[in-house]
């Protein structure tokens, strides 16, 4: 392939990345957060651009609880045990709900829906959501990795003396391992952040330490959703 051709195929790898709401949606994400931990809840600019961001970013969730409401009337792969199909569906539920919350928050921070006491109270059941949410996603993420790691220990005794890396279905399992494990950081980090943004904690929890969490968890979602190299064809 020539440079040009090189250029293309990475120019096209980023548009089809920027296409999407949800890319968007976590880029201004880690605006929003890094915001936050300069800002460390002082007035001024960073403050402002923390929260003309999260404002923004609320725009791109319109609507977004249906995808979680099709998820929690999906049927789940077979074979998957009763306790994660459980918690599984109750992050689905938690999701949408708190996805349909925060458009009446929305609306609240634009004046349209005009009582603020009110908004202000279902923006803190919706984080309460979010947060539950994050905890079934650790304990779904837990689950997974114990079941890929006892069926990889099995995988790798009828392997035997073979090179286990060779094997394609050894390497997909390694390849969910690390998929899941990555997903575990992001929602435990994600657990903290919403500790931070509800105050739970505030001595230990402050609006830095918030910010330093949600900006590493949301470079971790800008990096799950990066699209797949196309494979280069050999002559």
């Amino acid at each position: 392939m020539s440079t040009l051709d090189v250029s293309r195929a990475e120019l096209a790898l980023i548009v089809l990345y920027l296409n999407k709401a949800e890319a968007r949606d976590k880029i201004c994400r880690t605006i929003q957060y890094g915001s936050k931990f300069i800002s460390d809840g002082k007035p001024g600019t960073a403050q402002n651009v923390d929260k003309s961001t999260s404002l923004a970013r609320k725009v791109f969730r319109l609507f977004k609880f249906v995808n979680d409401l099709h998820a929690l009337i999906s049927p789940v792969p077979h074979g998957t045990p009763l306790p994660l199909v459980l918690l599984g569906k109750s992050k689905n539920a938690l999701l949408s709900t708190f996805f349909i919350l925060d458009q009446i928050v929305w609306l609240g921070r634009t004046g349209i829906y005009e009582n603020k006491e009110r908004a202000e109270l279902i923006g803190q059941i919706s984080l309460f959501c979010w947060m539950g949410s994050s905890v079934c996603s650790t304990l779904v993420e837990l689950g997974e990795l114990g079941r890929l790691s006892a069926s990889m220990k099995k995988l790798e005794k009828e392997i035997k003396n073979g090179d286990k890396y060779q094997n394609e279905q050894y390497r997909n399992k390694l390849q969910k391992s690390n998929e899941s494990s990555l997903a575990l950081i992001k929602a435990g980090m994600d657990i903290v952040v919403a500790v931070g943004l509800l105050q739970l904690a505030p001595k230990k929890v402050n609006p830095r330490v918030t910010g330093a969490f949600g900006f590493a968890s949301s470079l971790i979602s800008c990096y799950q959703l990066l699209p797949s190299r196309p494979k280069s064809k050999t002559p």
